[in-house]
This record gives structure tokens, sequence and C-alpha cells, in this order.
């Protein structure tokens, strides 16, 4: 089944307000007759991005259910997973990833060349040990992808980045 990004930004100040707008959307997303994968938050609650399985390939469904249930985001977007089965990722939705990197993707990117770089950089993390890449969800319009790392701390992050030949666009600690 299809996987969507569902993508907005808080005005939360505690972690609480954050769980209540994720205690909105996964009803709605259901009511969509659709399922939250896993949700995650940045460290300074002010960005949340939540991964939803759907059997159509539209956006529409969800979109209209979070309409329904005034659930305002900023974005729902198609996106294909890499690096980790989806199964697996079900497993360890409560294993929250520390780290979070948004890279913006060229505009003349094709996602086979996307998916071979990815292939033949991935085996490039075993430089970086302490390391630990997750997986990434790609948009399928190839605007952006967003990569989920554990690590000891941020500089072994940007570290990991360095040896894949991969920027950061946006960089966040997850809470």
């Amino acid at each position: 089944m299809p996987l969507f990004l569902i993508e907005t930004a808080t005005l939360a100040t505690e972690r609480a307000e954050v769980d209540a707008l994720i205690g909105r959307i996964a009803p709605a997303v259901a009511a969509a007759d659709g399922e939250v994968i896993e949700s995650r938050v940045t460290a300074d609650l002010k960005r949340l991005f939540v991964i939803a399985e759907h059997a159509e390939a539209d956006t529409a469904p969800i979109r209209h259910a979070l309409r329904a249930a005034d659930v305002a985001v900023d974005d729902v977007a198609p996106v294909r997973l890499v690096g980790a089965a989806l199964a697996d990722v079900k497993a360890v939705a409560e294993q929250a990833p520390r780290y979070l990197v948004e890279w913006d993707l060229p505009e003349d990117l094709t996602m086979e060349t996307y998916l071979a770089r990815k292939k033949a950089k991935s085996p490039l993390y075993a430089e970086v040990p302490e390391v630990s890449f997750r997986r990434t969800y790609v948009r399928e319009d190839l605007d952006k992808c967003l990569c989920f790392y554990d690590a000891p701390c941020a500089e072994d992050v940007y570290r990991a980045r360095d040896v894949v030949s991969a920027p950061v666009d946006r960089f966040h600690g997850l809470s």
C-alpha cells in the first residue's frame, strides 16, 4: 500500500500538545481507511512528520479526513520507504531515532538515479560505525527526502552525511 508524509508546523510549547495533535491525526487517517505508521516531532516541538499508509495512491482521502477532523497540515505527499522494510519499521515504531536530516533533492534527479546513488553510497556508512542509519522516506515527486539516524551526537550524523556525500538542508534533533 502507498505511504504518505503528513507534515505540519506546530504551535506547541509542550509535548502533550503535540501528542494531542497526533491523537487527532491518527483517528482521522484511520477514518479514511489508513494507518499511521510513525510520527516524529522535532526536539523544539515546532515540526511534526507523520508517515501513514493508505490503500489509495491519491492524497485526497487523507486530506479530506484531516479537514473533516479539523486538523490543519502543511502538506500530504506520497513517499517511498528506502533502507528498511515496512514491517520492520512497524515493529520498532516506538523506538524513535534521535536525528532527522532533510535533504532538498536536486531538480534534475530521477528516482532511479536517487536509488542507485543510495545503494552505492550506503556501504560507506561503515566508516562511521557510531552512526546507525535507520531509514529514508523519499517523496515520490523528488522534492526532498527525510533520513533518520541514531548517533551519540549531531556531529557524528554530519560526519556520516559527509562520508556518503549527501548534503544537509535541515537538521533536527527529535523528541
